[in-house]
């Protein structure tokens, strides 16, 4: 403990850390204070059953701390920012247009980031209306329905607008990892409630025990997350020997670390935000039509504990892992620096075949085993 609280006042101590921790907190603070400012016009109090009864809004309303329930200006957050990012991402593999302002460099990033925000703003406004007709009833409109719905969708996308602004400012003038820290202030906002409505159920009705447990699990789900976010899978690389002047230096083996878990937790929040569509455009269609289908599916669709959302969802996760890994990994540029400074993977020959075995681990490796590897490297050296 005295160790922790040493490398705290050393933190403290460092003027620029100091500055980016003080900007982290003020930023925080915005996004919390907009979370409760609730757009004009509406009832709140008639708009709790609807969160507390429909799984995957009340899932929604955990990642954004609150602020769908509350029908705030920032009542969708950062996803719609997610959402434009996801398609610009395919756009890369799809459009060559793309794909040239991705290989540009810097100008080429300030382009697609450019893009990206102006998707954010179309994607804010069309997810900003079905929000605001799907989910907030009638009954809960306090003034006229037509301006409430005008005025409601400027609010929304301009509260996402804020959101993805102080994302930015977070990564730039903060603590970094502007977005995801975002989403993890909108889900930690909500965990001590959480935690204390447990505590005060389990304890009146003398299950304090089981609440420990819980407590216990909860620690061992985080430990081995963490622990699979940082591992890593080391490929060796060795070195041939090299003449320096007068001398011959020995070459040397390296390795070239691989995370086990590339993507992160990037899928998971990319298939949610997917998900949120289908769920609230079945819910207007089937009050609108009074159709038994549309609400049957509109019912599924809004389930996450039903299998047909574990299903999607699944397939999208373990698609959008696939996806992320293999636009996060470089492996042609990999196996070209490799061979630039006279490395290569023992049993892989240099250019090409380095690049598809690079390019195989790194997409298969948080599924694939030590004999996979080896039918992986067979098939690379023939």
């Amino acid at each position: 403990m005295n160790k922790f609280i040493t490398t705290l006042r050393n933190i403290w101590s460092i003027e620029e850390l100091r500055k980016r921790i003080l900007q982290t907190i003020l930023i925080i603070l915005i996004f919390r204070i907009g979370s409760h400012v609730v757009l004009p016009g509406v009832d709140v109090a008639k708009l709790k059953d609807l969160t507390e009864s429909n799984g995957l809004l009340g899932l929604l309303n955990t990642l954004v701390g609150g602020a769908f329930k509350n029908a705030s200006i920032m009542a969708l957050g950062i996803m719609p920012y997610i959402s434009a990012s996801i398609a610009i991402q395919l756009l890369t593999l799809a459009l060559p247009y793309f794909s040239k302002l991705q290989k540009e460099g810097e100008s080429g990033r300030r382009k697609l980031n450019q893009i990206t925000r102006w998707l954010t703003i179309a994607v804010a406004a069309a997810q900003a209306l079905t929000y605001v007709r799907a989910t907030i009833p009638t009954d809960a409109i306090m003034i006229s329905q037509g301006l409430f719905y005008i005025s409601s969708v400027l609010l929304i996308v301009s509260g996402t607008v804020m959101c993805m602004w102080l994302g930015e400012r977070m990564t730039e003038k903060g603590v970094g990892n502007g977005i995801s820290m975002m989403i993890m202030i909108g889900i930690v906002s909500r965990f001590p409630g959480a935690i204390i409505g447990e505590a005060e159920a389990r304890g009146g009705s003398g299950q304090i025990l089981f609440f420990v447990l819980e407590i216990v699990a909860l620690f061992m789900v985080v430990l081995f997350a963490v622990a699979i976010t940082q591992a890593t899978r080391r490929i060796p690389v060795q070195y041939a020997k090299q003449i320096v002047g007068n001398k011959v230096v020995t070459g040397q083996r390296q390795y070239l670390p691989l995370k086990l878990n590339i993507a992160g937790v990037m899928p998971i929040i990319f298939g949610q935000a997917l998900m949120f569509i289908p769920g609230l455009v079945l819910t207007y269609l089937a009050d609108s039509t009074k159709s038994d289908t549309f609400q049957s599916w509109a019912i599924i669709m809004n389930s996450p504990t039903s299998w047909q959302y574990c299903i999607i969802y699944a397939i999208l996760i373990i698609g959008f892992t696939f996806f992320y890994t293999a636009i996060s990994i470089n492996p042609n540029q990999i196996a070209d620096d490799m061979k630039r400074g006279g490395g290569f993977i023992p049993g892989v020959k240099p250019g090409q075949p380095t690049s598809d075995f690079v390019g195989l681990i790194g997409i298969f490796n948080p599924f694939g085993d030590r004999s996979h590897w080896g039918r992986v490297q067979g098939e690379v050296r023939r």
